[in-house]
């Protein structure tokens, strides 16, 4: 059994998507699911979300439906997107990030289209997953300072995006890159062959100013 880290928010529908694979398709990988705040990560790197490129946006929204649709996976778009996902993810982290916990919350997002403002709901998901007094415990100092240590080991560790894989030390970004992190589990001496070398070594031929 292959233990892999993976780093997750669950503001992303192509976490989702990737972890009902993960829990179908790899039963000889153990997941050790690390809750991270997006948004953190963004600002470190300097980037965007695609959410916040109009065009962008709306692509990615039709490429999520359409990949839940082709892999036959239960999905539903929530109210409005992007929405604050703290709580959710500090929910995991006080569940102790258990692989049914983080389960149970990432359908109530992306499968049963629940009410992510609601308190009552929150409350019910909190109790669904073993988790006493919900909105006091995602209030906890211990619970948020973990979810922060969290996003800064990502940050250390070159992750830019979400949903990634940590496979041998090496991040692999994206719900599409599913195959060959498991490859590079299975085999870390793929990345060694002449190709991947040669497109990690690649120059940099212009850079925008």
């Amino acid at each position: 059994m292959l233990t892999v880290d993976w780093y997750f928010d669950f503001i992303s529908p192509f976490a989702y998507l990737q972890w009902v694979r993960l829990q179908n398709d790899y039963d000889d990988i153990a997941l050790r699911p690390q809750p991270i705040l997006f948004a953190g990560l963004l600002k470190h790197w300097g980037q965007l979300g695609p959410a916040e490129i109009a065009p962008k946006r709306i692509f990615t929204y039709r490429h999520v439906v359409w990949r839940a649709r082709q892999a036959e996976i239960p999905f539903s778009m929530p109210s409005a997107h992007p929405f604050n996902p703290l709580r959710f993810l500090r929910l995991a982290v006080a569940a102790d990030c258990r692989a049914d916990a983080v389960d149970r919350i990432f359908r109530f997002i992306w499968a049963e289209g629940g009410a992510l403002e609601d308190d009552a709901a929150f409350e019910a998901l909190g109790h669904a997953v073993d988790v006493k007094k919900p909105l006091q415990a995602v209030a906890g100092t211990a619970v948020k300072n973990r979810l922060i240590a969290n996003t800064e080991q990502a940050v250390r560790e070159n992750i830019f995006g979400v949903p990634t894989l940590l496979v041998h030390g090496e991040p692999f970004w994206g719900e599409d890159a599913t195959d060959l992190a498991m490859a590079v589990a299975r085999n870390p001496d793929l990345l060694q062959e002449e190709a991947f070398q040669k497109a990690s070594n690649l120059p940099v031929g212009i850079q925008r100013r």
